[in-house]
């Protein structure tokens, strides 16, 4: 047989490659149809697991707190809303011992880790308000197809949250109480911050691939997307409680849900991450971009579409940027971060006794930013007995961070996966972990004092 003329050969050939190439292409697409559907109809079963979970929980109405706002207004949450088992109170629970509590089943369902909405997924999840915003400004949707946030707003931090900067507290919030994204963040900043500073900011609000979030098949957003930013999850320089799970954590069952930490007050930290103990906000930052936002697998940043910062400038400007960031004023408080006599109510200056006596808080939380920057393992699993809850195994949750108190009313939920939804629920949590016996006049008047930071 005479071979074919050259030509020929090689549109043919050609031909074949496209026609591959239009079959695999369909073949993506399909899959990634079939992803969508698979998750979308298993989507309200795990919601519905996860909402009972937090019904059993806790107390999730809305029941704002006389007189108690965070910096721009919105009204802090009051009262214990962990609930107690049937029968129990605070104080017969606290007069037990860990081996008791232990024995006895009787540690409250709310102290104990707070899974991610999905578990078994994972993945950045965002509050509504930061998605309908984003999309506002930048067409960005954050919405994902399989999930959605799980926390009630009037829980959450206000939402946008004021910039302080260190270098211009003359200013007040110099956000002017707009979300800081890339679309308006050279208009609020220009005239406060050098050019290196504001590149910075720049690569702060500028989206990057992430595990959830990219161009991928495998992704959970319903088109091809840009990414995340930090400030995404650390909304203006603070915190939304946008959630995660932690990337270096193995099984999956023993990952950590993340509270995302406020960037205030970076320029007083020694430690960075809830465990991790980076040394510097360069360190963390890199930490993110390499690893976080792809669950610590190198081979699904690279797929995905990793961005590789340069150490030398663009780390070092987003760190310049973040070293920035300060705590919102604390008119009660003097310059060494006690609570000024003359201002303060009796509730206020009791429970800054207690807070640096009886109550032991100040053993870790040292004025004036009220950390001691270290790491203590609390051992609660000293209360329970290990179990799965929702796909999270309850154990062990080792050394964990020392985290600042400043500024804390801003930033609910507390402890490092959101367990406690107030305060109230942190007094009474570490009321049982440190075994204070704190009757409930000391319990209001810590509450009091914590406010004032």
């Amino acid at each position: 047989m005479k071979s074919r003329p050259r030509t020929q050969r090689i549109l043919i050939t050609l031909g074949i490659t496209l026609c591959l190439g239009t079959v695999l292409i369909g073949a993506v697409k399909d899959d990634f149809d079939s992803l969508v559907k698979r998750l979308q109809q298993e989507k309200p079963t795990y919601a519905k697991r996860h909402q009972t979970l937090l019904v059993e929980r806790y107390d999730l109405s809305d029941r704002p707190a006389t007189g108690v706002a965070m910096s721009r207004g919105k009204p802090v949450q009051e009262g214990v809303r962990v609930k107690l088992p049937q029968g129990m109170t605070w104080d017969k629970l606290a007069a037990m011992s860990p081996e008791e509590i232990k024995e006895k089943n009787l540690w409250p369902a709310g102290f104990y880790p707070l899974p991610h909405p999905h578990h078994e997924a994972g993945g950045m999840v965002f509050p509504q308000p930061l998605i309908d915003e984003t999309k506002r400004q930048t067409n960005r949707d954050l919405t994902r197809f399989d999930l959605d946030f799980d926390l009630p707003q009037h829980l959450l931090p206000e939402f946008p949250a004021p910039i302080f900067l260190t270098t211009r507290p003359d200013l007040g919030d110099v956000s002017q109480g707009q979300l800081v994204t890339l679309d308006n963040f050279n208009e609020l900043f220009k005239e406060v911050l050098n050019p290196k500073q504001l590149e910075g900011l720049r690569l702060l609000v500028t989206p990057f691939p992430q595990a959830q979030f990219n161009a991928t098949a495998d992704r959970r957003s319903l088109r091809p997307h840009q990414g995340v930013s930090c400030f995404d999850c650390h909304a203006n320089g603070h915190t939304n409680a946008a959630t995660h799970t932690v990337g270096d954590i193995r099984p999956n069952e023993h990952r950590h849900r993340i509270d995302t930490p406020s960037l205030r007050g970076v320029n007083i930290q020694q430690l960075f991450g809830s465990q991790r103990a980076l040394k510097t906000v360069e360190d963390f930052t890199e930490f993110e971009q390499r690893a976080a936002y792809f669950d610590g697998d190198p081979e699904q940043a690279q797929r995905k579409g990793v961005n590789i910062l340069e150490r030398g400038s663009q780390v070092h400007f987003m760190a310049e940027f973040q070293a920035l960031l300060d705590f919102p004023p604390a008119p009660k408080l003097t310059i060494l971060g006690e609570l000024n006599t003359e201002k303060a109510t009796a509730s206020e200056l009791r429970g800054e006794a207690i807070f640096s006596g009886k109550g032991l808080c100040v053993s870790c939380h040292t004025p004036p930013y009220y950390t001691d920057n270290l790491m203590h393992n609390l051992r609660a699993e000293r209360f329970y007995k290990e179990r799965m809850i929702n796909g999270r195994k309850a154990s062990a949750d080792g050394p964990i961070k020392t985290f600042p108190l400043r500024g804390i009313k801003d930033s609910p939920p507390y402890l490092h996966d959101d367990r406690l939804m107030t305060l109230e629920d942190t007094v009474e949590f570490f009321n049982l972990v440190l075994e204070l016996k704190l009757n409930e006049q000391e319990k209001q008047d810590l509450v009091a004092f914590m406010r004032t930071l």
